[in-house]
């Protein structure tokens, strides 16, 4: 291995040092993508994050259907393996799990922002042509599976940044909520709106617990990265290429923190140190007229606010495209199989079982109403747990549902993606770190901080 290569995985997390090694010394990706391997009996064996919509766990919902579509065939069989802590710690461990073989997964459920590391680490195998461009796709969403002009992962559910509002306090201070007055929203929009909010009587929202600012998630974790790409990517800052190699520099380093200062200056003090469940939970409770959160944050105020008390818009400026992909594992025994699942699962059908669960759905044909509906099994399960002890007060009308789908489409399809690199765990590292002491600082230097940041991530995203 080289000097360069040395260098690159001694910065790197332990379990990164396979990912890198084959990324910087040229390795070639896993087996050709039309290998179809079956191999060993089953189950067939898909390791995923937990499921977050809180609808019952649509992802083992639609194993369980796949299991009944095939129970004359135990080899078909189909077992979700759901890992445990934040989406770092899964990264973590999907990567010494398939780099040692020590746990035998067929379909891992990646994020997005893994497919370049796991791709170049040879560690999943490419698609084959022939599944690789499907025009019901969104287009953006799409682009997520793809390293150095193939297709690796098959897109499952998607994410992206929206902006959440509370229609009740934003009346009270005489804000136009019409569509056409709220498409010309920028950040500027709100801070004007903050200070109306900020200013009104205690008879007005501050009465019902509002404490000022909006509210996002600025903790040291993924969130405080979505947070910086989309203020940067607002100003036209963009940190690398479609390849991963770095692109900015001080100047404009400084533009976006500049961006992200001014938008901070706003939040509430508490969303230095917040996640998404504490910024949920922030917004919930009244604290803050605005929200900065991802799809399931719809269905999740349904428990605690009336439908007409929140409403969501898309996001001003740039939104983060977030989700997860499937792909086969490289030393899979089960790929035809496993392939056979995948396309099951991304499915029209299954796509609109991932909508119906609070999830954003990767094809059009789920918003516009041409697939065909959820899988009737699924669906009746979803919708009982959905509506166990429900309040029929908190439930959106179809009408309001309607809306939301047609902004989340939007949003995805309008959505900007974060840097694109097999270094993507380093970099995120080194980025959270600089900004955060930047935003907690009692004296904070944007300029010093810029010359850091740059030295800092050119070198993280070139394997130093």
């Amino acid at each position: 291995m080289s000097r360069t290569g040395r260098r690159a995985l001694a910065a790197l997390l332990p379990l990164l040092v396979c990912a890198a090694a084959a990324c910087s010394s040229g390795a070639s990706p896993g087996p050709p993508p039309d290998d179809d391997a079956v191999g060993a009996g089953g189950p067939i064996v898909v390791a995923s994050g937990l499921d977050v919509t809180g609808s019952g766990g649509v992802r083992q919902h639609l194993i369980e259907e796949w299991n009944r579509q095939h129970a004359g065939s135990a080899d078909l069989q189909a077992e979700l393996v759901e890992l445990p802590g934040a989406a770092d710690q899964q990264r973590s461990q999907l990567l010494g799990a398939l780099q040692s073989g020590s746990a035998q997964y067929d379909v891992v459920n990646l994020d997005i922002t893994w497919i370049p590391e796991f791709a170049a680490a040879g560690l999943i195998r490419a698609v084959p042509a022939t599944q690789a461009d499907d025009p019901d796709l969104i287009g953006q969403v799409a682009k997520t599976a793809d390293w150095k002009g193939r297709s690796y992962a098959t897109p499952f559910n998607s994410d992206v940044g929206l902006l959440f509002y509370r229609p009740d306090y934003l009346r009270q201070v005489g804000v136009d909520l019409s569509p056409p007055a709220m498409s010309t929203w920028q950040w500027s929009t709100l801070g004007a709106i903050i200070e109306e909010l900020d200013g009104s009587p205690l008879s007005g929202p501050r009465k019902s617990g509002y404490l000022g600012g909006w509210t996002t998630q600025l903790a040291a974790y993924e969130g405080l990265t979505v947070n910086v790409i989309e203020a940067f990517e607002s100003v036209g800052v963009h940190l690398t290429d479609e390849e991963g190699h770095y692109t900015a520099d001080p100047r404009q380093l400084k533009t976006g923190l500049v961006e992200l200062g001014a938008r901070a200056q706003r939040v509430l003090p508490a969303a230095r140190s917040s996640d998404e469940s504490a910024s949920l939970t922030q917004f919930g409770a009244g604290q803050t007229a605005f929200l900065r959160f991802w799809p399931y944050g719809y269905g999740s105020l349904a428990a605690v606010l009336p439908p007409t008390a929140y409403s969501v818009t898309r996001l001003p400026g740039s939104a983060v495209l977030g989700g997860q992909n499937l792909a086969v594992t490289a030393d899979s025994p089960r790929a035809a199989h496993a392939r056979a699942l995948i396309d099951f699962l991304t499915s029209p059908e299954s796509e609109r079982c991932l909508l119906d669960a609070g999830f954003a759905a990767t094809r059009v044909s789920a918003y516009d109403g041409s697939a065909r509906p959820c899988w009737p099994k699924v669906a009746e399960t979803l919708h009982r747990a959905a509506t166990a002890g429900e309040d029929p007060t908190r439930t959106p009308s179809p009408q309001d549902r309607a809306a939301y789908r047609v902004t989340l489409l939007k949003a995805l399809q309008g959505a900007v993606q974060r840097p694109r690199t097999p270094y993507y765990g380093a970099f995120t590292q080194v980025l959270q770190s600089s900004v955060h002491a930047w935003l907690t600082a009692d004296r904070p230097d944007v300029d010093a901080t810029a010359a850091q940041l740059d030295a800092a991530l050119s070198a993280a995203l070139s394997g130093h």
